[in-house]
């Protein structure tokens, strides 16, 4: 397959990994970017950005990238506690006073942040249209009762994590996590990174499709599943309309667990402006900020018992983890979604990196990591 775009001398081999995406392992669409030290080193993208057209991937097209949004959240998070406008040990409470109540007194947004809060799902199931609306999912979060005591266990919190940090963004700023994103970081950037897409980028937006072969998912009643779903609100992974994530109503509403669209560009952008600023601009977090950030929280099996994936977890970031998420070293903090896509940073080595892809990919997806270990092995010999 022959991609546009273009990468410096000496990372021919992330074009290499980027083209047997396509020629070996059924690559539909996709873009990579890689930074380093602030300069942009690789940027590439190829192949069919709807398959039921053929329109074209190109320089500017965007795609739902799922869970990556919990990156862009928590790198909102971490700006305020670097401002001294929010404090990540000090209950959430003091922030968002309903929230203590039935349980949820003691916690903290570094607990949601590594995902040990007790709430991965909700009791009620809140229409599509109250989601949207934000108000009614607050409002549940507040009746929720943990499922254990907050900071005891670990278990991913899916959609939740977004609503409650996003909760308390908007109670700290008055805006909601999407809007304060744009304001604060995206904007200046100029990031083709949203948490509810503008109405106006629709016509850029790649379709989303799933790999043949793709593993069954686990039935509606399974915690895993009623986690990704809002508690069978939505559908996963759920793609046509009404309500899929090829709905444009879904996207242009704030999901801020799951819901950003982004380029790789904008990823990548947001990650290396996160670890060692761009274009000689001042980075976003300090060294002492991703050292708060990168330091390990969960680990290991979850509360419910889901097996041990070597997934680490740091304060909103996924943390290296060679059997889960390979990425640079100890200093490396990102961020996945469903569909394959995978961005993170890394000041040690001075990487900000984005991948976006169309073709949904289940668990053992390598697209990224072959990316990755392209980069990887550039950059550290190994």
């Amino acid at each position: 397959m022959k991609h546009s775009g273009w990468a410096d001398e000496g990372f021919g081999a992330v074009a290499d990994a980027f083209s047997r995406n396509f020629a070996e392992h059924g690559e539909l669409g996709a873009a990579v970017t890689v930074y380093v030290d602030g300069r942009k080193v690789v940027d590439l993208w190829g192949g069919i950005a709807d398959e039921r057209s053929g329109r074209p991937w190109e320089e500017d097209t965007v795609v739902p990238v799922f869970s990556c949004a919990k990156g862009v959240v928590s790198v909102c998070a971490h700006l305020l506690a670097q401002e001294g406008r929010l404090d990540l040990d000090a209950p959430v409470s003091r922030y968002w006073p309903e929230f203590a109540q039935r349980g949820k007194e003691t916690i903290t947004p570094r607990m949601v942040l590594g995902h040990r809060a007790g709430l991965p799902v909700l009791d009620r199931t809140p229409s599509f249209e109250e989601i949207v609306e934000w108000t009614p999912v607050v409002r549940a979060i507040e009746e929720q009762e943990p499922l254990w005591e907050p900071g005891a266990a670990h278990e991913y919190h899916g959609h939740v994590f977004g609503f409650l940090i996003g909760e308390v963004i908007r109670r700290i700023t008055g805006l909601t996590p999407g809007a304060y994103f744009r304001g604060a970081v995206g904007d200046g950037l100029g990031l083709r990174t949203w948490i509810g897409l503008p109405q106006e980028e629709t016509g850029r937006l790649a379709r989303l499709v799933e790999a043949a072969g793709r593993p069954a998912m686990p039935g509606p009643e399974s915690l895993i599943m009623r986690t990704v779903t809002m508690n069978g609100a939505l559908a996963f992974p759920g793609l046509e309309e009404p309500h899929g994530w090829n709905d444009p109503a879904l996207l242009s509403a704030e999901f801020p667990g799951a819901g950003a669209v982004s380029s790789a560009d904008g990823l990548a952008t947001l990650y290396a402006a996160a670890a060692t600023g761009v274009n000689g601009s001042a980075r976003l977090l300090t060294s002492d900020t991703l050292t708060d950030a990168v330091r390990e929280l969960s680990a290991g099996a979850s509360w419910s018992g889901f097996p041990d994936l070597g997934a680490r977890w740091g304060a909103g970031f996924l943390l290296d983890a060679p059997r889960f998420r390979p990425m640079l070293g100890r200093r490396s903090f990102g961020n996945d979604g469903a569909g394959g896509q995978f961005a993170f940073g890394d000041d040690e080595f001075g990487v900000g990196f984005g991948y976006v892809a169309n073709r949904m990919v289940g668990h053992g997806d390598a697209r990224a990591n072959r990316l990755i270990t392209a980069v990887r092995e550039h950059l550290t010999g190994r």
